[in-house]
């Protein structure tokens, strides 16, 4: 095999790359991975975003550890390359108005006696409710590693695996059917009002609903966003739970890197690639050309780039079916999203729960969301063309477990924001993004006032930043939007949730397939296992 030539190459060294990289080099395939970037990670990443203030790190764009499920875990042997989680403490919300709301998913009875505070009939609600998600979570959990199949396709292998889907769940009843359909097309803002009367507790269980959505939480489909988001946990088997990784969201890349390298996988960094090569006649891929005019070839392409950058710039619409180049093109990928990374000198001191002294309250999600009403405003602000005046925020202060990331007695605190308009994403508005941030630490300040004057450094990234630096089309993180229409066989093109292309030889390994929004490396795994699994097919055939 010549020097240029490998088994596979994968475009992009986030963790679904390096996942598929690791999966495929685990085969013996001569694998390399190619990031335009000087680091792996993507979206995954810990930077030093202050250069005079280099001992301090964030996770600049993603956050948490929820969805990565044990199976990717064990075969790449994550804890032996430095994977390490601390599971996230509880939900906390100080209200504007006075009190606070933790809610302690591990403690049923003081999860209990909060929400009485606002509401007993919520209170003796809340369990069902759990009760009720936990149940959803057996059919929804496994639908999550499930290759969605080409509903409509009279294809016989496409039949059979509709029919094996229909009878893997030929024991549900007509209500979890009914429920389920109701997570698909309700508002998490409909749902909730089924369940709870207290806007404090509707608004604390709105949040999963809306977490890099366009969306807020009035709108249709936001009810399986919160599901999504609610039925992964970080092994510690807790429904849901989130958790930092040490090191910071980096570290989780990192790990996934080292076993993909333990593997005999190359990682080449700086890398640009310009364009996926096709053969003309068979339409295969057949390796890629890099920015530089590098050419390498390879048996196997897998792309775990946007769809819109895979697709119609690096293969091209000319190299692709009409229907599908169309579907891509209209592929949804809005967001609003501003990540906003602060270093403290002292922990927020709420007034409703006094001290800088490390307390439970500061070791989960601090948000900014009184209430559902509260998170709606604050999208209808974007979607009429401006920034959020009181912008809903998901915070979490990691350090609270990860002294990795600051000195001794300082503090990391990460702020998931949301909304700007959509239309950022085309532009800097580097002076309205600051003002904007400067409104959200003042929400923040509010009930902790002295939150604004513990701040040492701050970095504010926003949609445009997102998609120029790390290639996030509209800022959205998840490489389209969970709406209902780009969900399961639907993502991102029907006929083409399988993670191939219609390009044979190149598969489709970004986050915008099923079970992509959030850092859980299948889309990497499954990709990675469908040309496992056409490779062997073909040398099936060829045998004599």
């Amino acid at each position: 095999m010549a020097a240029d030539s490998y088994d596979a190459i994968v475009v992009g060294g986030g963790h679904n790359g390096l996942v598929a990289a690791a999966y495929l080099a685990r085969t013996g395939a001569k694998t390399l991975v190619l990031e335009a970037r000087g680091t792996t990670g993507g979206a995954a990443t810990t930077e030093a975003p202050w250069p005079d203030a280099p001992e301090f790190r964030v996770t600049r764009l993603s956050y948490v550890m929820s969805l990565l499920p044990a199976t990717i875990m064990n075969d790449l042997q994550l804890e032996r390359h430095g994977y390490k989680i601390f599971p996230m403490g509880p939900y906390y919300q100080a209200f504007p108005e006075g009190g606070s709301l933790t809610l302690y998913e591990e403690d049923s009875q003081r999860a209990y006696d909060e929400i009485a505070r606002w509401s007993k009939r919520d209170a003796d609600a809340y369990p069902k409710w759990n009760a009720w998600l936990g149940g959803l979570a057996d059919v929804l959990g496994p639908l999550l590693l499930t290759v969605p199949p080409a509903i409509g396709s009279r294809k016989p292998a496409d039949l059979a695996a509709t029919l094996r889907l229909a009878w893997r769940h030929r024991g549900l009843d007509v209500r979890t059917i009914a429920d389920v359909t109701r997570l698909m097309t309700m508002s998490i803002a409909d749902l909730l009002d089924d369940w709870f009367e207290s806007p404090q507790i509707k608004g604390a269980l709105a949040v999963n609903g809306v977490i890099g959505t366009w969306a807020g939480p009035y709108e249709p489909g936001t009810a399986y966003v919160m599901a999504h988001h609610s039925i992964g946990d970080v092994g510690d088997g807790r429904l849901g739970s989130w958790g930092f990784p040490e090191g910071g969201m980096g570290a989780v890349a990192d790990a996934i890197a080292s076993s993909a390298r333990a593997n005999g996988v190359t990682i080449r960094t700086g890398a640009p690639v310009a364009k996926i090569t096709v053969a003309p006649g068979s339409g295969r891929a057949t390796g890629v050309v890099l920015a530089s005019g590098e050419e390498l070839r390879a048996k196997v392409v897998v792309t775990s780039l946007h769809p819109k950058t895979a697709f119609l710039d690096h293969v091209g619409r000319e190299n692709l079916p009409a229907g599908f180049a169309n579907d891509i093109e209209h592929w949804k990928t809005r967001s609003g999203v501003v990540k906003i990374n602060l270093a403290l000198a002292e922990l927020p001191d709420f007034t409703a729960n006094p001290g800088t002294n490390l307390q439970e309250h500061h070791t989960g999600s601090v948000e900014m969301a009184p209430s559902m009403e509260y998170i709606e405003r604050a999208f209808i602000d974007a979607r009429e063309g401006r920034p959020a005046l009181r912008p809903f925020s998901d915070g979490v202060i990691p350090t609270a477990f990860d002294r990795t990331l600051s000195p001794e007695g300082t503090h990391i605190m990460s702020l998931f924001t949301q909304w700007v308009p959509s239309e950022w994403a085309s532009e800097p508005n580097s002076e309205e993004l600051e003002k904007y941030a400067d409104r959200v630490i003042d929400t923040y300040n509010e009930v902790a006032p002295n939150f604004k004057g513990a701040i040492l450094h701050r970095d504010v990234v926003g949609p445009y930043e997102m998609e120029q630096d790390y290639g996030l089309i509209g800022g959205n993180i998840f490489h389209g939007e969970l709406s209902l229409e780009q969900l399961f066989h639907m993502r991102p093109a029907p006929g083409f949730a399988d993670y191939r292309t219609p390009v044979p030889g190149l598969y489709n390994a970004s986050s915008a397939t099923h079970a992509g929004g959030g850092v859980c490396g299948i889309p990497g795994m499954q990709a990675a296992k469908a040309a496992i699994a056409d490779r062997r097919k073909s040398a099936r055939a060829r045998r004599p």
